[in-house]
């Protein structure tokens, strides 16, 4: 079944290119834009148009995304760190470096690739042949614990507690900076950012209701040990959010300083805890798994010494 993106085009692209625009609100790249025009995937305002339309404030857009032709994704054997399996799901301890389901330029070594070799055809097939059994995702850097759906009827419940925000992810961040405020809530809508497409930041503009709550576990020696529990998840929420605090993840090349800690192999930033009512049985459980050694070893050299 196909799907659709939606877009509004507010005040501040008027008299833009449409295909600027997409691109730029989107992951499609300007070319991609254009073919998708001149296939009429992409309406204004109900009707096709061409790809040197200039937008007009208020336009709304449709992107018709189709389902994804058989992109021949390989099992491989590759060693998973499982937390918890039965015939419904599988929740994984996914390591820092992999990245979740194939994309352009990673169409292997991923924890779908893993999944299929493990589970054979036992995965759902809700989000499509790129992502069986995905449910939720963390980012490459972001290390910690994924649940896994391997039918189509335990991946709908799973969701629809992942939308009715009931599912209980809690993370642990180090992050630049003494955070004053013993804890506190971040409130601030995300958005992909207007001249990074790999970027996302705080807007108004086409954005997405997002909620953070933080609590301080240890201040360290220039960092701070943050335990973090999310309401929503959106792409790069706890990174977006603590550098809207200025306090960024230490590690993060993306939305860190500029001399990032390389030792740390990304951001310090680790799903630590995972809790769900079980599709068939009910019941509430609950997962939590230790930081990786990097995180460990960052923590403890920046520990105050009294």
């Amino acid at each position: 079944m196909n799907e659709k993106i939606i877009l509004y085009a507010d005040a501040e692209w008027a008299d833009k290119r449409i295909d600027v625009f997409v691109a730029q609100n989107t992951d499609y790249s300007r070319n991609s834009v254009q073919l998708l025009l001149e296939d009429g995937k992409i309406s204004v305002n109900d009707k096709n148009v061409s790809k040197s339309y200039k937008m007009k404030s208020g336009d709304k857009l449709e992107i018709i995304v189709e389902e994804p032709k058989d992109v021949g994704i390989m099992a491989e054997e590759i060693p998973l760190d499982i937390y918890y399996e039965d015939k419904d799901l599988l929740v994984v301890n996914k390591p820092k470096g992999m990245v979740v389901h194939p994309a352009n330029g990673n169409e292997s070594g991923t924890l779908v690739n893993a999944l299929m070799f493990h589970c054979k055809d036992s995965l759902s097939g809700i989000n499509g042949e790129i992502r069986p059994g995905i449910v939720h995702r963390i980012d490459k850097d972001t290390s910690g614990l994924l649940v896994v759906a391997k039918n189509d009827i335990a991946h709908e419940h799973l969701a629809k507690q992942f939308k009715e925000h009931s599912i209980n992810r809690i993370y642990y961040a180090i992050v630049y900076g003494n955070v004053k405020e013993d804890s506190g809530d971040i409130e601030a809508p995300i958005g992909r950012h207007k001249t990074d497409r790999k970027k996302f930041c705080i807007t108004e503009t086409n954005s997405k209701y997002a909620f953070t709550h933080y609590d301080v576990i240890d201040r360290l020696n220039g960092f701070t040990l943050v335990k973090l529990k999310l309401k929503t998840g959106r792409t790069h929420q706890i990174r977006v959010h603590m550098q809207s605090k200025g306090h960024p993840l230490a590690g993060d090349p993306v939305y860190g300083p500029k001399n990032c800690i390389t030792e740390l192999k990304g951001q310090a930033l680790h799903a630590g805890v995972l809790g769900f009512i079980h599709p068939a049985t009910g019941e509430y459980i609950e997962f939590s798994s230790p930081w990786p050694a990097e995180f460990e070893k960052f923590y403890n050299s920046k520990k105050l010494k009294y």
